[in-house]
């Protein structure tokens, strides 16, 4: 037999090309490929990865399909992933308790209070889905675990080998990209489906090679590189592609770095940012544990299928970009987007000056936070050593600043002790506060209580500097508006000087105990001092103890099987938590709209924090009334509501930052109707309860960020019909399908005068485009349904009832 692969198909492609060729689905084109071609594939995953406050409506989900199939007659334990799927507990622990040695316990004993029912409700799911497996809370972050233990790169099932490819319901599942797995954020909608058999419908994405020579020079990190990275990419342009590197400067780059570049490939918007599998893959995986059969058979099959980096392979790509890595600088990110990459020695006057300790631009939240980083040994071990250095020197973290420490593994805190360096971190503030997302996803936990009041009392405008992900306003902590990415040790910098107005390069970060100015240049670590440290602390055997047990929990997760058996789900009527959903019972309504109103206008870069936030729900807003109505206390996240729908479609459009067009200047969860400013929610249950259909109008880039399939499900409860925007990122869009919500895309330079102020008409044509007239004046959109499956979703009313039909059907 002939190898269907072309030799110029990039490798990413090869993938999916043996993907389809093994599920027996149409690969025409991926056989036949040159750069530009197009055309529907089908991708099955080999395995689906979830986290808790993705995960739990999910499942959620998936009940009350077994709720359905068993009213209709038929069998609930139909309804089973029929992929394997693995769900990590990471998103719930809030940083409420730090800088003190008890900070893990409490925050421990804080999230399982405040998490009981969502964690019950997960131990049921993962005795009733034989299909499931559950990693409990306090094992790390998802990706991380990932990264160093769930992923195979190349699997063995039923006698076939083939490539690793995991889909997740976080947008950072791309950091396995890094180990040479092909891997995505999808939907939480899109992943059920995935998990009941149906596969991912998707156009064959433009390739992008990114040729990568020289190498990082000496003070630059990895997350200068990714930073770096980011701002290049978003410029040129990737959403909707997938990045493959290659060249030279792979050589050396260690998959640590690979998989913080990986990390980030929601940031810059491709699909995937992969890295081809090579001697660095091998030792990584070699270092972490994984079995010697198991690294022999990934170069075995990687070599043989074309996956082994080489770089005189003639690969062809549809775009082409070069970068030399001798180019990268100290840099950090912000305020607000990860591509506002800013140099380091340009921060103060980007920031400007205010020379006043507790005022506009002061440091409130240094955190050390999201696997992104903490993943990187080189990062960490050289944020430990810069501690150290700090410490002997005299220097301590300002009093203002809250500091926490949340590492993706456990493996991290056991090298740290090992080349006993926790101690300085711990001294300047930086004790370990739990093994979470934490600060990187909102969950910072409130500030130092003085400075909260003296924030809100004089409005000021102050910043958190992680080393995580993401930095979206109204993302890291509701009093704080600016918010910066940068390296751990630079995290460690910026907690030392406590304010953004500093230029690190030339000014000191504080007085040492010899009365002498302390430069962040005499406490920066060379880069033989990290390699010395790394060899010396840092040991295969930690990650075997740390994953020897990983799916079995602690004491407190093992109490939690009261009422956790049975194949279908007690709901409880009163809960705050967890409520049936209603998407099953809901009408599907595709087609012409006729007097729509618009909900919201909103601008560019809109992200999913946007349409709906993941914090703290404050206590004034729709969904924090709504709870204390029902005598809620613990108002606890948005993240941890993701299972009552009740909750979360008062959350839609519900962030403190929101600015939305039709607000008169007004920032929050707020819009006109009729003349009258009120709630975002008031309006559309207005409009719902008077049978006007509504949209949202909105620029560039919709739905950028996180994977988070509330901000379609939220907009769905609350009337949604369509999105009119002038470009969409690609998981909201498909999620927004997936929920039955047409987007539909303006035409190049179209689309600033749909004010929303008036009635608007939409009627879809053949040709894939609609016609939208509002105020005396037509546009032409393109409709965003990509795929005939896509259509069909559409049709349905959305994913789940599409899935549902054919449930029951095959049950009749």
């Amino acid at each position: 037999m002939t190898d269907p692969a072309p030799a110029h198909l990039p490798r990413t492609l090869r993938i999916l090309l043996e993907n389809g060729l093994r599920h027996g689905t149409n690969t025409g084109e991926l056989q036949t490929w040159v750069p530009g071609v197009t055309g529907e594939i089908e991708v099955h995953p080999s395995r689906v990865f979830l986290h808790d406050t993705n995960g739990v409506p999910v499942l959620a989900d998936l009940a009350a399909m077994r709720d359905a199939v068993v009213r209709a007659g038929g069998d609930p334990r139909s309804v089973d992933p029929l992929v394997p799927a693995e769900l990590v507990i990471d998103h719930s622990v809030i940083a409420d308790v730090f800088g003190r040695p008890d900070a893990l316990r409490r925050n421990v004993e804080l999230e399982y209070h405040r998490n009981a029912e969502r964690y019950r409700f997960l131990r049921w799911g993962q005795q009733a889905f034989q299909g499931l497996k559950v990693v409990p809370p306090g094992s790390g972050i998802m990706h991380q675990v990932n990264l160093e233990y769930l992923a195979r790169v190349v699997e063995e099932r039923d006698g076939v080998v083939f490539p690793d490819l995991c889909l997740g319901t976080d947008s950072h599942t791309t950091m396995v990209n890094g180990l040479g797995v092909l891997g995505w954020g999808i939907g939480g909608i899109e992943a059920e489906a995935a998990m009941l058999g149906q596969s991912v419908s998707m156009m064959i994405p433009p390739v992008v090679g990114f040729r990568l020579t020289g190498g990082l020079p000496a003070g630059a990190t990895a997350t200068d590189l990714v930073l770096t990275l980011t701002e290049r990419l978003r410029a040129h342009g990737v959403v909707g592609k997938l990045v493959e590197f290659h060249g030279p400067g792979l050589t050396d780059l260690p998959v640590a770095d690979r998989a913080t570049i990986a990390n980030m490939s929601p940031e810059f918007g491709s699909t995937a940012a992969w890295f081809p599998i090579d001697d660095q893959t091998l030792d990584y995986l070699t270092f972490t544990g994984r079995p010697a059969a198991q690294v022999s058979l990934v170069e075995t099959y990687a070599k043989a299928q074309g996956l082994w980096h080489d770089d005189s392979a003639a690969i062809q790509y549809d775009e082409h970009v070069d970068f030399d890595l001798t180019t990268v600088t100290p840099s950090i990110a912000g305020p607000s987007r990860p591509d506002q990459r800013i140099a380091l020695a340009d921060v103060k006057k980007t920031v400007g000056t205010t020379g006043v300790e507790l005022s506009d631009g002061a440091v409130v939240i240094a955190a050390i936070t999201s696997c992104t980083n903490t993943s990187n040994p080189a990062v960490m071990v050289a944020a430990g050593l810069l501690a150290k250095a700090a410490v002997e020197r005299g220097l301590l973290s300002r009093p203002w600043v809250k500091t926490t420490l949340s590492p993706g593994s456990r493996v991290v805190m056991d090298y740290l002790g090992q080349a006993g360096l926790t101690p300085y971190l711990e001294k300047l503030g930086f004790h370990l506060a739990g093994f979470g997302c934490m600060t990187c996803i909102g969950a910072s936990g409130a500030l130092i209580d003085e400075v909260a009041r003296t924030v809100r009392d004089k409005g000021l405008s102050v910043a958190a500097v992680l080393s995580g992900n993401r930095n979206f306003e109204g993302r890291i902590q509701p009093d704080v508006r600016s918010n910066y990415l940068a390296s751990p040790p630079l995290v460690i910098a910026y907690a030392l000087a406590g304010r953004m107005d500093v230029d690190l390069i030339t000014e000191p970060l504080g007085i040492g105990a010899d009365g002498e100015p302390v430069y962040l240049k005499d406490i920066w670590p060379r880069p033989s001092e990290i390699d010395a440290v790394i060899r010396e602390a840092l040991r295969p055997e930690m990650f075997t103890a740390a994953y020897d047990r990983i799916f079995e929990g602690d004491d407190r997760w093992r109490d939690l099987s009261d009422g956790a058996t049975g194949a279908t789900f007690s709901w409880e009527e009163d809960s705050t938590y967890l409520r049936r959903p209603p998407y099953f019972e809901m009408p599907a309504t595709p087609g012409d709209l006729h007097n729509a109103r618009a909900l919201v206008r909103l601008g560019d870069s809109v992200t999913t924090d946007h349409l709906s936030p993941a914090g703290a729900i404050p206590a004034d807003s729709v969904a924090g009334r709504y709870l204390r109505d029902l005598g809620v206390d613990e108002l606890n996240t948005y993240a941890s509501r993701r299972g009552n729908h009740l909750v979360m479609m008062r959350g839609a459009f519900a962030n403190l930052r929101l600015r939305n067009a039709l607000a008169d200047g007004v920032e929050g969860g707020v819009t006109r109707k009729e003349g009258v400013l009120l709630p975002i929610f008031d309006a559309a249950m207005a409009y719902q309860r008077d049978g006007v259909p509504v949209v949202v109008v909105a620029g560039e880039n919709y739905g950028t960020g996180s994977s988070r399939d509330w901000a379609a499900k939220g907009p769905a409860l609350l009337g949604v019909r369509a999105v009119l925007a002038k470009s969409f990122e690609r998981i909201h869009r498909s999620n927004l399908v997936g929920m039955g919500i047409l987007p539909l895309e303006f035409l190049p330079g179209e689309g600033d005068d749909l004010t929303g102020e008036n009635p608007i008409d939409v009627e879809l044509g053949d040709d894939g485009f609609a016609t939208v007239t509002s105020a005396g004046k037509s546009y032409r959109l393109r409709i965003r349904l990509d795929t005939p499956r896509e259509h069909e979703y559409y049709r349905a009313g959305g994913v789940l009832p599409y899935v549902l039909t054919r449930l029951t059907e095959t049950a009749e």
